[in-house]
């Protein structure tokens, strides 16, 4: 019996954790402009996946399925990934200030999402997430370059990241402007900002098996991740495959971001913010903080969305400005608690 309480307790704690979610994206759903009751969405959701045949309005059914819930899961598995990646970036570089936000990863996805569909990089065979993929590649290898040639200080790759943000951010700029017409323009620019509103079932078939797939890879190496706390020669004197390791992880953490940022735009501060928020409540074992952050992020995203929807009647906010006006003074908290980190 004795041996089977840590099972129960993760099997419950696993549900507890499957109910709230579940919760989340039911209020996700029915909060808007228009008010819709929890119950309604549970019979609309009965109604699509098994024709349940519940008696429902037609405009509530499809405001449900068609916007709400669709935005709701890409919101979860989007905050999901960054809070995922914040993890990631924050074990292997071992810096508290570490997130795809900070580090311009987001921002080189942003340039090459923009790239392969404004200039046509690619001449059709890549698509955004790709170019998205890419641009996120180049942007990691070039913060690192600037980091090592800075020197080895905890303080250089946060930094680098700041130098190469403002490269990538200006190169979108640039694109922006010399090639985009006016429409593209304003849609790109508030794409830039976080915006869910085009959101619709088939980037839900891209964003959740890609947060999936995130979070299983990460807890394939959750071992790996707790021994780099302690450093990479620590690591490597445990027998873990350091190089492969990092490759693996740092491609991870790439494509989830990239894979969010040609869906929602560039969105700051959640995996900046999750993951000590995470820490918080279960503390530092990745076996554990892991699919804790997952899930506040997926929550927190969820609720930004909610805000972002209602904020201010009739006007859609960009959901970026909502994580940003949380995130900017939890970023300035951490940066005076741990002032050691820069």
């Amino acid at each position: 019996m004795t041996a089977d309480r840590p099972l129960l307790l993760r099997t419950g704690a696993a549900l507890a954790a499957l109910v709230l979610l579940l919760v989340a994206l039911g209020v996700g759903a029915a909060v808007g402009e228009t008010a819709i009751p929890l119950d309604v969405v549970a019979k609309t959701v009965a109604n699509r996946l098994w024709q349940a045949g519940y008696a429902l309005e037609p405009i509530d059914e499809g405001i449900i399925w068609n916007y709400r819930l669709s935005r709701a899961v890409v919101a979860a598995c989007c905050g999901s990934a960054l809070a995922l990646s914040g993890v990631i970036l924050q074990s292997l570089l071992r810096n508290a200030l570490a997130d795809p936000y900070i580090l311009g990863i987001s921002a080189g996805a942003s340039t090459g999402a923009v790239a392969v569909a404004i200039l046509g990089i690619g001449a059709g065979m890549l698509t955004l997430p790709i170019g998205a993929f890419i641009g996120a590649l180049v942007a990691f290898g070039l913060v690192s370059v600037l980091a090592v040639r800075a020197g080895r200080g905890t303080s250089a790759i946060i930094l680098a990241g700041v130098a190469g943000s403002q490269l990538f951010n200006a190169l979108t700029s640039f694109i922006v402007t010399k090639a985009a017409n006016a429409e593209q323009a304003r849609g790109i620019m508030f794409w830039l900002l976080g915006n869910l509103s085009g959101v619709r079932w088939p980037d839900v078939w891209l964003a959740l098996p890609v947060a999936i797939l995130g979070l299983l890879v990460c807890l394939l190496h959750a071992r790996a991740l707790d021994a780099f706390t302690f450093g990479t020669e620590s690591a490597a004197s445990l027998g873990i495959p350091v190089r492969r390791v990092y490759v693996v992880l740092i491609a991870i953490s790439a494509l989830m971001t990239a894979v969010m940022v040609s869906i929602v735009g560039s969105i700051g501060f959640v995996g900046l913010v999750i993951p000590h928020a995470a820490r918080m409540v279960v503390g530092v074992r990745h076996g554990l903080l892991l699919p804790a952050s997952a899930l506040i992020g997926a929550i927190f995203m969820i609720a930004a969305d909610v805000l972002s929807r209602v904020i201010i009647p009739g006007q859609v906010l960009p959901i970026g400005v909502i994580t940003a006006l949380f995130g900017a003074p939890a970023f300035a908290l951490i940066l005076s608690q741990r002032r050691s980190a820069l």
